[in-house]
């Protein structure tokens, strides 16, 4: 098995190696700074944190769009789609969460909720949540706590121009809360679709084909 630098930046957490079989999985995906390789443990830094395949979710209460808190363990014993996003309305967040609204039911099916999560206020995921029927629960994340905790808040570049941003990216969360899959830099388009695919795998790894 080896590394290649070819890359499919929206289907797997092995971007770098496009399908990859661990024993024991622990790949971290975040800035793409630099890849240590250790035998069968690959890891990716991100400003010293470390978020990995194979490793227990990072837990954390944020406010739902319909003004309760809730915390990750609550939904121990399911399987859990964390996708963070970067606004609510715009043309592919929208894609995103109506391309997960069309296989809601599907997810249900196999044991699995989905999470949204931006940094858009309680009022904006409503006034979202409603436009679009969406049957799935939308988080609010203000001061960027959680997106900071998972890896995804980034400096981006637009005409010349840097700026903070969420960085679109799903974790696929088993029920004992430990990371199985990481998908970044996300294209709306068929991203649900191939989280559902990924999620009725077992044991919820990529292997090669």
């Amino acid at each position: 098995m080896h590394s290649s630098g070819a890359t499919s930046r929206n289907v797997s957490a092995v971007a770098f190696a496009g399908k990859l079989a661990l024993v024991k999985p622990n790949f971290a995906y975040c800035k793409q700074k630099s890849i240590k390789q250790t035998g069968l443990i690959f890891k990716i830094e991100c400003g010293g944190r470390l978020v990995a395949v194979g490793e227990d979710a990072p837990d954390f209460t944020l406010e739902t769009d319909q003004e309760k808190q809730v915390s990750l363990r609550d939904y121990r014993g399911k399987k859990v789609v964390l996708y963070f996003y970067p606004k609510d309305g715009t043309s592919g967040c929208t894609t995103e969460a109506l391309e997960f609204k069309d296989v809601a039911d599907q997810f249900a099916q196999e044991g699995a909720v989905i999470l949204g999560i931006s940094k858009d206020s309680v009022a904006s995921h409503q006034k979202f949540k409603e436009k679009y029927q969406l049957p799935f629960t939308l988080l609010s994340d203000p001061e960027s706590k959680v997106l900071n905790e998972y890896g995804v808040w980034k400096e981006k570049v637009l005409y010349g121009r840097k700026f903070m941003g969420t960085e679109r990216t799903t974790f696929l969360i088993d029920e004992k809360g430990i990371i199985r899959k990481i998908y970044t830099k996300v294209k709306p388009e068929g991203h649900a679709q191939a989280c559902l695919l990924d999620l009725t795998k077992e044991p919820m790894l990529f292997l090669p084909e």
